[in-house]
């Protein structure tokens, strides 16, 4: 009454599909749409409004800012360049100074007093 019935199997093999377990690394994009698609976590200190108002303040605050720094651009390096100054706006000031062979900023977070410094070297002209 028993009848002995040949039995197969096969190994069980496993991969990952995140390329952060050895999986594909084509997939990468893929996942983090879809996970980004799931998220309903929205920040709630962002203030990233879309209305028409907030995009004019934001377009205006970049041109204004972009005019401020042509001005101190053209302070440290137009046609008549000086060798110091500070301009102080929106809670920062800008400390400027020439030496013999760079120019230095220091830009100063009034709020925090966090400092920035960058060094920018002037290149003499040989005729």
């Amino acid at each position: 009454m028993l009848s002995t019935v040949p039995l197969s199997a096969q190994d069980l093999v496993h991969e990952p599909i995140s390329p952060t377990f050895g999986g594909n690394p084509f997939n990468s994009n893929h996942i983090l749409g879809t996970a980004n698609a799931q998220n309903k976590y929205r920040d709630p200190n962002s203030s990233s409004s879309n209305s028409q108002a907030d995009i004019f303040a934001r377009q205006l605050q970049s041109r204004l800012l972009s005019a401020l720094s042509s001005q101190v651009v053209d302070a440290i390096f137009g046609d008549n360049p000086q060798e110091s100054g500070t301009i102080s706006f929106g809670g920062q000031t800008i400390e400027f100074f020439r030496s013999l062979d760079s120019v230095t900023l220091v830009i100063t977070n009034d709020d925090t007093g966090e400092e920035t410094r960058i060094v920018v070297p002037l290149f003499v002209e040989v005729d």
